[in-house]
């Protein structure tokens, strides 16, 4: 059993910052994309943000672009993504997800990835 294990979660304001980490098996860590998606109540899973195995290649969701930051630490097989300018609508419960894909469109695609983390909650007050 896979375990992806997110923190960095809780309650921020309006205009601050968080970051979420997502720590992986290494060998999960260094050979598949590790994934962000968040999902806010009565709503669908969307994507927010991606990494490759090697880190050379970002990706990210159109609603976060320019607030967000994707990072992988090699040291401590952890994955982490740095949210600013925070907004009510940022409100969400936080997936890590990693998955293996022949394509990049497969990237932004929730049902793609394999392994999931438990999600983590953010609430962003105005």
């Amino acid at each position: 059993q896979v375990q992806l294990v997110e923190s960095g979660g809780g309650l921020g304001q309006a205009g601050g910052s968080l970051r979420l980490s997502c720590a992986a098996p290494e060998r999960i860590f260094s050979r598949y994309v590790l994934g962000w998606f968040r999902q806010a109540p009565g709503q669908e899973r969307e994507f927010v943000a991606a990494i490759n195995w090697n880190g050379g290649r970002t990706y990210y969701a159109d609603s976060v672009k320019g607030r967000i930051t994707i990072a992988k630490d090699n040291n401590k097989n952890t994955v982490y993504v740095q949210l600013s300018s925070l907004k009510p609508e940022d409100t969400a419960v936080y997936y890590c997800a990693a998955g293996q894909f022949f394509s990049d469109s497969s990237v932004f695609t929730p049902h793609a990835y394999t392994y999931w983390g438990q999600g983590t909650q953010v609430t962003v007050s105005s």
